[in-house]
């Protein structure tokens, strides 16, 4: 029977891996996160065997095998269930898959939501022009500094916010196309946007940004052509902004792995001009800011 079960066993999967993880996701969880009453005493933290298996669907003799290192195979669906029961990260979601021998799903679209970190950094990033990308570069959030750069984008739909239309909207003998550090940046966006199309096959709107953009721009199409995929790097920016005048900056293109979004920062070098202008425009979009309250309250 040994050298049956041996011989089924699929290959990949790390039974003990799979069981300690199971074990250690499940003390960590309280009833109350999970929609559970909290009541009685419990003679170990996190949840039961059975509390689990309600939330994901399946029998507690099964799940009380996975969590033993032995039994049947557990199938995707079983695995998505269990991710969800256990409400895991994406991280944790794709070991949980590994460990059990089975390739991750793919996500189905691109975070949209900001969490409460992510929001906290950028609005401490007072004299910092930062904002927020998702996989499909549609602009999620910003700070105030950075509406100098990219307008105040509240004034804007949704649908129109996306750095890859604004991009390919400009017009071909648009001076900004004969400088280098531009069309490094564009290059390296477009070569992101491929990534994210085949990260997630399943999203329509990035499927149908790529065949718009296909379709209104020239230059998107070749470069979409070179098949080049790539993760960004930092970008040297040199603009004459109608406020503060000529700036130059580093852009920087943070990944926050656990949403796949990009924090964007446009960084200058402490004590240089651009610097100074930064500190400068940071001080105005604070007092607008707060006459804005003011005005409202």
């Amino acid at each position: 029977m040994q050298e049956l079960a041996a011989r089924n066993e699929r290959p990949g999967i790390r039974r003990a891996e799979l069981a300690a993880f199971l074990r250690g996701r499940r003390a960590r969880l309280r009833p109350g996160e999970v929609g559970l009453p909290g009541g009685g005493r419990r003679r170990t933290p996190g949840l039961r065997r059975q509390e689990v298996a309600e939330l994901a669907g399946m029998s507690v003799d099964y799940y009380i095998r996975l969590e033993q290192a032995r039994g049947p195979h557990p199938s995707e669906q079983i695995l998505a269930a269990l991710a969800r029961a256990l409400m895991l990260t994406r991280d944790e979601r794709d070991y949980l898959f590994q460990m059990a021998g089975v390739s991750p799903p793919p996500a189905a679209s691109p975070a949209r939501k900001l969490d409460p970190a992510t929001r906290h950094l950028l609005d401490s990033l007072a004299d910092t022009p930062a904002y927020v990308l998702d996989a499909k570069y549609d602009v999620l959030a910003w700070n105030q500094l950075a509406t100098y750069f990219i307008g105040d984008l509240s004034a804007f739909p949704e649908t129109d916010r996306n750095v890859l239309r604004w991009m390919f909207r400009q017009p071909a003998d648009d001076p900004r196309w004969s400088d280098e550090d531009t069309l490094a940046f564009t290059r390296s966006s477009v070569a992101d946007l491929r990534a994210a199309y085949a990260r997630y096959p399943g999203d329509r709107s990035i499927g149908e940004l790529v065949t718009e953009l296909l379709g209104s721009s020239p230059r998107f199409a070749g470069m979409w052509a070179e098949q080049e995929v790539a993760v960004r790097r930092p970008v040297r920016k040199q603009v004459v902004h109608p406020e503060a005048g000529p700036l130059e900056f580093d852009c920087h293109v943070l990944h926050i792995p656990d949403t796949d979004q990009r924090l964007v920062i446009y960084s200058a070098e402490p004590g240089s001009a651009t610097w100074q202008a930064f500190r400068r425009l940071g001080q105005w979009a604070w007092e607008g800011a707060a006459d804005a309250r003011r005005g409202t309250g």
